[in-house]
């Protein structure tokens, strides 16, 4: 699979100056951690969720998340279980084959589900990249990572992935914030090879206050979710080689309401295309805050999201995209008889790049660029949110 490749040869040559490459469950780690884009969740109930994969596969969708926790009630899980084994026998069974199925996890509720689950999917697990571990602290994790390596073990997999959703209110609460981040870290270091990547759950964050961001507001606004953010990212996704991919929080909205605030998505870039009314459905579908967002979790450090509705998937992967611009830079600044250090004027001419300084900023721009391409010098967002969404 590869990002973008639900686009068509000819579209994405007119839009990269180097294309997304192709990537699988056999990838590198880094390469599967960096590539997982804008996550879809579905809950596990859904009578038609092989068609439904294939379905979003087919809209640029590269991962899924196939939930058995907060998305169906207590009543739905052991339904939700059978309803897995069934639709994963039946993606397994498809004339049209396995080839560009999304990375497929499973979230559980508890360690017990783990083995039981890869036992009773059979052959098909072979489908399966993994679980997400709800609300992920050091005294539940160690045995949610064990089981992963202990059905992994069994099923003679080569690798079953984790990811931890870190959501709990000891995270949030001050005076508990700094041991309960030691202790994760202290637990998902231990599973290193293991932990794909850390997944933050901000409306369970919000939830300990009462608070609901409004469609105008980003999780940013939201000032004890954004502290949380920060120091998230300051103890588990660190530039030094000790750090973890943390993917940005899910943007809940999806259907218009009545705005209170001016619409944060600039006119110029749209008028520039001549797409003045993609700017407005967006707007309509209260996407310009998710747009607003992804450029700040990007900005604090995050790549990928959590999505809940497909059509959050390609403003996602539109923004993921790295510049010509970014790419220029960062070729720049890697540059072997750049190794000394110093400082020079950027290609563009518009600012300066500090070699020492912004190399880490530098590796991760490029590993982006290889996972979600370079665009051409004149293609913006605009160009790539309009291939994906005319699919």
């Amino acid at each position: 699979m590869r990002h973008f490749g639900h686009i068509s040869p000819t579209v994405r040559k007119d839009l990269f100056h180097q294309e997304p490459a192709e990537f699988s469950l056999t990838s590198p780690a880094h390469i599967l951690a960096a590539a997982l884009g804008a996550t879809l969740y579905s809950p596990a109930t859904r009578p038609h969720l092989a068609a439904d994969i294939r379905k979003q596969a087919g809209r640029g969708v590269v991962s899924m998340v196939l939930c058995l926790e907060d998305s169906i009630s207590d009543s739905d899980v052991l339904g939700g279980e059978e309803n897995l084994v069934r639709q994963f026998a039946d993606l397994d069974a498809d004339p049209a084959g396995t080839e560009g199925l999304p990375l497929l996890f499973i979230r559980v509720r508890t360690p017990e589900q783990i083995p039981d689950l890869v036992r009773r999917l059979g052959g098909p697990v072979r489908h399966l990249a993994g679980f997400v571990l709800p609300k992920f602290t050091e005294s539940r994790g160690t045995a949610f990572l064990d089981a992963v390596a202990d059905a992994e073990s069994a099923s003679g997999l080569p690798r079953l992935y984790a990811m931890p959703v870190l959501e709990t209110p000891d995270l949030l609460h001050l005076e508990t914030r700094v041991e309960a981040l030691a202790g994760i870290s202290r637990t998902v270091n231990r599973y290193r090879e293991r932990v794909l990547a850390l997944r933050l759950g901000v409306t369970d964050f919000c939830s300990v206050y009462g608070l609901r961001r409004t469609p105008d507001m980003t999780a940013y606004d939201v000032q004890i979710v954004a502290g949380v953010i920060a120091d998230v990212v300051n103890v588990l996704s660190r530039a030094d080689g000790t750090g973890f991919t943390v993917t940005g929080p899910v943007w809940e909205y999806f259907r218009s309401q009545q705005r209170l605030f001016k619409p944060q998505l600039r006119r110029s870039p749209f008028l520039e295309e001549g797409v003045e009314e993609l700017r407005t459905a967006l707007i309509e579908h209260d996407l310009d805050g998710l747009l607003r967002e992804i450029e700040l979790d990007r900005a604090n450090g995050l790549l990928g999201k959590t999505c809940i509705h497909p059509a959050h998937v390609t403003p996602v992967h539109a923004l993921s995209v790295v510049s010509h611009e970014e790419f220029s830079d960062a070729q720049d600044i890697l540059r072997p008889e750049r190794g000394g250090g110093g400082v020079m004027r950027s290609v563009y001419t518009n600012k300066m790049n500090e070699v020492k300084p912004h190399r880490a900023w530098a590796e991760r721009t490029m590993l982006r660029a290889e996972v979600f391409g370079v665009a051409k010098e004149e293609v913006g967002f605009v160009d790539l949110l309009t291939a994906g969404l005319q699919v």
